[in-house]
């Protein structure tokens, strides 16, 4: 069965699928979300309820996108009574010397300062006595920038999958894995067990998944994947409450020893509080070899940092997790955002987003792909998260 053309066929329905078709559909666009599991699944990189909104970077351009993604949650929540943000500051702390996937806290402080970003900083024993955290190295350091928050991330998403189905330019298609993508001559076919579907333009936006996707056009790129580990920890103190926070240290042996945390939240486990560890033991070779079960060891590393170094927590980990995430190979280009490369057939036409740590920016992603699905550019400067030729391999 072949439906009527589109003018954008969007695929993966995660949270930057789904901004951007809330953004397409906002320019009555005619445009179709094919999603290959169901819609708010936990199969990939949207899996769970909460992430951290943060604009400390150690490079300007990226803080540059997290203040620019600010206005663009504000209109957001414009359209949902249930909070999307809860303000409640980002601390980064920790050895000072330490360069992680994160950063570094000085090369944060300083592009912070160029461009005038309001934070403060730390000694050890200032984060201990503000923030509830004990047994510090005597040479921790450690900003606060107080726009940090925590992001109601399963809301955001069905925020925006109800405005897409509120659209009348905007189909969503579930379980509607790409079998196949075949160019003819200005327009794509797009083949799924449930039909054909034609359209001028793609957006390739399915998460750790891209190359499944990619692979159809005879390009990939290069990406790690990391079954990312995640537990609620209890309070053992009612009145105690956390901001977000990353602690960057060097690592323990060949595992790693860096860990990030949220506050209690009424969205979510209210009388718990979320910690992870921000490393794998053991990344995986393939998205398909994901599991639903966290690394023991990375529980049990992240289960000894707060037992040595939190207050007002139970230690044992309690409503365990893991989200799948894709992870760029290219130095410096966590992001990637790009049209495919000039040998497919009618490649501008085709946008492709891929890798990170993205959550922070869905809103403001979404706006981004879809202005360079329907107008081939955007205002903002994308040049940092370009691939070019010699990044994307062909088949």
């Amino acid at each position: 069965m072949i439906t009527e053309n589109y003018d954008v066929i969007v695929i993966g329905g995660g949270a930057i699928g789904l901004a951007t078709a809330y953004h397409l559909g906002k320019r009555k666009a005619k445009t179709l979300v094919l999603e290959q599991f169901t819609f708010v699944n936990q199969q990939g990189s949207s899996a769970g309820v909460s992430r951290q909104f943060r604009i400390p970077y150690p490079d300007e351009y990226m803080v540059k996108m997290a203040l620019e993604a600010q206005p663009y949650w504000d209109e957001l929540q414009k359209e949902t009574e249930t909070e999307l943000l809860d303000k409640v500051g980002t601390l980064w702390f920790g050895d000072p010397e330490v360069h992680s996937t994160e950063g570094n806290i000085a090369e944060a402080e300083k592009a912070l300062k160029a461009l005038g970003v309001p934070y403060s900083t730390l000694t050890a024993k200032e984060i201990e006595d503000q923030y509830h955290f004990r047994n510090l190295p005597d040479n921790y350091t450690g900003l606060f920038q107080p726009d940090g928050a925590s992001i109601n991330f399963k809301a955001t998403i069905e925020t925006l999958l109800n405005l897409c189905r509120k659209e009348e330019t905007v189909q969503l298609e579930e379980n509607s894995p790409v079998l196949e993508i075949t160019p003819k001559g200005e327009l794509f076919e797009v083949l799924t067990p449930n039909g054909i579907y034609i359209a001028k333009k793609l957006a390739i936006i399915p998460g750790p998944y891209i190359n499944s996707v990619i692979n159809l056009l005879d390009f990939k790129i290069e990406a790690t994947y990391w079954n990312m580990a995640s537990a609620y920890f209890k309070k053992t103190d009612p009145d105690i409450q956390y901001p977000t926070w990353f602690v960057f240290q060097n690592s323990v042996g060949q595992n790693g020893n860096q860990f990030y945390g949220f506050p209690s939240v009424d969205w979510d486990h209210p009388e718990y509080i979320r910690v992870a560890p921000d490393f794998v033991i053991t990344p995986l070779e393939e998205p398909n070899d994901r599991t639903f079960i966290p690394n023991p060891e990375e529980l049990s590393y992240t289960s000894d940092w707060i037992k040595n170094h939190m207050t007002g927590l139970d230690p044992e980990p309690e409503y365990t997790s893991t989200c799948l995430i894709a992870l760029s190979t290219i130095p410096n280009k966590e992001l990637l955002i790009d049209f495919a490369p000039k040998y497919v057939p009618n490649h501008k036409n085709i946008v492709v987003y891929a890798t990170g740590w993205a959550a922070k920016f869905t809103p403001f992603l979404g706006k981004i792909m879809s202005d360079l699905a329907l107008d081939g550019h955007t205002d903002f400067d994308i040049s940092h998260f370009q691939l070019g030729r010699k990044y994307f391999l062909a088949l």
